[in-house]
């Protein structure tokens, strides 16, 4: 059963196949020729990825890793720092912060609607001394994408770094991140890179590096000043690399910037819509505001009368069909289908016939088949 399981959550998400015969090679020692070589070659793909003449550093970790590597970075104990919080990753920041001894300064953002860039303003200069800026590209447990290009334009005019999760982000939504100034990116690679969970990646602006230098937090395995000095000396990483994941992610790289960057997010910006589509006409609501939808995953309300609990479990159980439910205080109340890395058109055309069928057996009254119609003539 488990091999004709569909994934369609936001993250993991589905693997290609040239990933998945990737993954199958024989083992590389990392401290060889061999294994540097795909390792350059990664680190070139990965700043044409990430839109950055900076270098993009890697480690073992989930994309978590990635945000606490950027806390204990840019933030030392005492230090304020604004987080943007509107969505289970974007309270993650804050208390990332305040596990390092910062002070988190909230903006909290009304669930399904993203913060503006004026709110963001705001705060800032009420707060002068703050170190950075904490938020979310793409907020998954909302279906929300931010104006990180509007929240770049405010803190370029302070000494505060803008710190962006770009976990969900990264391949499936926009992300200029040196033509917008911004000065720290951190993704995993679980999401639009089409890889399983276990690589995260940073990456920071002249500006940030100046800040991380003068930090005082403890760190070791999350100390960028090591990854830095080890990259720079012999371009390699400082401890072991997960070593399949990055032979993997090489091919990842290859078929992203083969199709080219902008043609991939036009892809799954026409998914996504596609998905709404079908959902308008099923008669059922996207949770996000029209303003900020997400093109990487939807969020749906779940209609009057239905469980939306088990919506979700009949989709995997009688359908093979993994979609995602609400978290926190959404759980039951939305559920959420992703549109991002491989996920393709007929899998999206699988999913809505299932959901048909599920919501049908909920007692959800809606004309039968219209969903799959709209999805079809969106995609077409």
């Amino acid at each position: 059963m488990a091999e004709d399981f569909l994934l369609l959550t936001p993250g993991p998400t589905p693997l290609a196949e040239e990933v998945m015969d990737a993954l199958k090679r024989p083992i590389l020692h990392h401290r060889t020729p061999q294994f540097q070589a795909i390792l350059q070659e990664v680190a070139e793909g990965l700043k044409k990825l990430f839109r950055t003449q900076e270098t993009v550093y890697l480690m073992a970790a989930s994309g978590t890793g990635a945000m606490e590597t950027a806390v204990a970075n840019l933030i030392s104990a005492g230090d304020t720092a604004i987080v943007i919080r509107g969505g289970k990753f974007g309270e993650r920041w804050g208390e990332l912060v305040e596990a390092y001894g910062g002070r988190a300064v909230a903006i909290d953002v009304t669930w399904g609607q993203a913060a503006s860039p004026e709110e963001i303003e705001k705060v800032l200069k009420a707060n002068p001394t703050a170190k950075a800026v904490f938020t979310t590209l793409l907020e998954t447990s909302t279906g929300v994408r931010s104006d990180i290009k509007g929240y770049a334009q405010v803190t370029a005019k302070t000494s505060a770094v803008l710190v962006v999760d770009a976990i969900s982000g990264v391949g499936c939504e926009a992300l200029e991140t040196d033509q917008w100034g911004i000065d720290c990116v951190v993704s995993g690679s679980q999401k639009g890179l089409m890889l399983p969970p276990g690589l995260a990646f940073i990456t920071l602006s002249q500006k940030a590096w100046k800040q991380v230098e003068a930090g005082s937090s403890p760190r070791y395995y999350f100390s960028l000043p090591k990854m830095k000095k080890v990259w720079e000396k012999k371009q390699d990483t400082p401890f072991t690399p997960a070593i399949g994941l990055i032979v993997a992610l090489s091919e990842a790289l290859k078929l992203l910037l083969t199709e080219g960057v902008e043609q991939v997010l036009a892809r799954h910006g026409k998914n996504a819509e596609a998905v709404r589509s079908a959902m308008a006409a099923m008669g059922l609501e996207v949770f996000s505001d029209a303003s900020c939808t997400a093109n990487g995953v939807t969020a749906v309300k779940v209609p009057d009368g239905v469980d939306g609990k088990k919506l979700v479990k009949m989709m995997r159980d009688e359908h093979g069909i993994m979609i995602a439910g609400g978290q926190a205080e959404l759980a039951g109340k939305i559920f959420r289908v992703a549109s991002m890395g491989a996920i393709r058109a007929e899998d999206l055309r699988r999913a809505i016939g299932a959901l048909e069928e599920v919501l049908t057996k909920l007692g959800w009254k809606f004309p039968q088949g219209a969903g799959q119609q709209a999805l079809d003539g969106a995609i077409k």
